[in-house]
């Protein structure tokens, strides 16, 4: 009798669920806040080098994004779903891909259409293919080109009293220009083209020591090659174990590194050095926190490594051979684009079956 009741009672205990059955202790939004803690470094480090400027745009892409979010569930009955923190992470690396005195109401446009046409119109967190953040930067790319490549470089005097006149340019308006604002401040003439710009237009290789510290104009937040490798390592260390995988941003680099260091041993005065390639523009950046978006990379071992070295290879191929003097963001969306076909031929072999499928 007593071995019944026993039974009985640990009958009543007994839960009945769905599969999976053991679940992480990293949950999705816990992994989502790990990658804003790895960001917030960089955006500290964007905030000292070009101001207030910056701080209002990390700000503004970010709620912009989150709004937006926040605004389309709730227009079709369903529950917000910003509590994953998807959202803000969007906003902030679209702010950091920007240059620090982009326009707002451009950088707004940007963060709406990035979270309705890359990551809504998909169906949502995991659905989305091709990363948000980047398309919202190919929006701003295309849509508002001199914005996008007019560079402020860092240390102005009174960048924190002051914003940089394009800031809070509205629409229509005829501000300020930057020259003569960064005359005012107390610059009598500056370069505004980034490392990359120099080097492929006007072939002026940059000073190594600021494109590894990051005292360089350029885009808010890939300035400092150092700064985003160390919060790299601290991303794969915390998530290692929950779906960042270290080959992709390893085989990226990798990629440019051998397609460019074969061009440098080709002609040295006319393509650029190896240490050049690795640190200069987004490729640090956009290796480490955007190419390794589990929804837009394929699954397999293989077709990682082949997707990290295809995204390499473009980045080269469109820095060398096209107009654009920057090419990651192009060339993660076309690795983005070719994902599901890399993915489809790197399965592994079923057990008792040929590859192919056949017995």
């Amino acid at each position: 009798m007593t071995k019944l009741t026993n039974t009985r009672q640990s009958a009543k205990k007994l839960k009945i669920a769905a599969s999976p059955y053991i679940k992480a202790p990293m949950t999705t939004p816990m992994i989502m806040r790990t990658v804003l803690y790895a960001l917030a470094p960089i955006c500290l480090f964007s905030i000292y080098l070009f101001g207030l400027s910056s701080l209002l745009l990390i700000l503004c892409t970010a709620a912009i994004c989150v709004g937006t979010e926040h605004a389309l569930p709730n227009r079709n009955g369903r529950h917000t779903t910003i509590d994953d923190y998807s959202a803000a992470i969007t906003g902030v690396l679209l702010a950091l891909t920007l240059p620090p005195g982009f326009p707002l109401w451009m950088a707004g446009i940007a963060g709406i259409l990035a979270i309705v046409l890359a990551k809504y119109a998909f169906g949502g967190l995991g659905n989305n293919v091709f990363n948000p953040a980047l398309i919202g930067r190919v929006i701003a790319q295309t849509s508002w080109p001199v914005a996008i490549t007019t560079w402020t470089p860092p240390f102005v005097v009174h960048r924190f009293t002051e914003l940089i006149p394009t800031t809070l340019t509205s629409l229509g308006s005829k501000p300020e220009s930057l020259q003569n604002w960064l005359t005012t401040t107390g610059i009598d003439g500056f370069t505004g083209a980034t490392p990359l710009s120099l080097f492929k237009f006007q072939h002026i290789a940059s000073d190594p020591y600021a494109l590894v510290t990051g005292f360089t104009p350029g885009s808010t937040g890939e300035t400092s090659a150092i700064l985003i490798v160390l919060c790299g390592l601290y991303l794969w260390w915390k998530l290692r174990n929950y779906g960042y995988d270290g080959k992709i941003p390893i085989c990226v680099l990798l990629g440019a590194l051998i397609t460019g260091g074969i061009l440098y041993l080709v002609n040295s005065q006319a393509y650029p050095d190896p240490l050049f390639i690795l640190t200069s523009g987004g490729l640090l950046f956009g290796a480490i926190f955007m190419a390794t978006d589990p929804a837009g990379a394929p699954n397999t071992p293989l077709g990682k490594i082949i997707f990290g070295l295809f995204i390499g290879f473009i980045v080269i191929v469109i820095r060398v051979f096209c107009s654009y003097p920057e090419g990651v963001m192009f060339a993660i969306l076309c690795g983005n684009a070719v994902s599901p076909i890399i993915n489809e031929l790197t399965q592994p072999r079923v057990y008792g079956e040929k590859r192919g499928g056949s017995k």
